[in-house]
């Protein structure tokens, strides 16, 4: 995976990470949150993961130094385990069907991985962040 951030990137918006995870978080939000079966399920929890892992990213990028950014990219990465965690107990509670489970699964699987990649890239940067960068004088 091959990253190339520097001077192109003004928002986290434009980041495809961050929109990959809004998009997973949408469908948490259509198979579980509006999911009948899942009215005895916590769903506030399972929503408050996969909005952490956007928002975490969000977040991360504002403070313009990469070593936060992978700090918050890492905190991410951790509510996306959660988030398959909780659709592994809400499946073996027979909350979901196989089919979306795995297709769900399967996302969170990917949004790891890219996470991971990208955490990569920003440690062995050499560009350390914008607020390295300010004249501020």
């Amino acid at each position: 995976m091959k990253f190339d951030i520097v001077g192109t990137i003004n928002n986290f918006e434009d980041l495809e990470i961050w929109k990959s995870s809004r998009s997973f978080c949408q469908l948490i939000y259509q198979n579980c949150l509006q999911n009948e079966k899942f009215l005895n399920h916590d769903k506030s929890q399972i929503d408050r993961a996969a909005a952490s892992i956007m928002d975490n990213i969000a977040e991360g990028f504002e403070r313009e130094g990469n070593r936060e950014f992978v700090n918050f990219l890492t905190i991410s990465k951790g509510s996306a385990a959660e988030v398959r965690s909780q659709l592994i107990r809400a499946y073996d509670r027979q909350y979901l069907d196989s089919e979306t489970f795995i297709k769900l699964k399967n996302e969170s699987i990917e949004i790891s991985k890219k996470l991971s990649g990208f955490i990569t890239y920003l440690k062995n940067s050499t560009h350390k962040g914008n607020k390295f960068n300010r004249n501020d004088d």
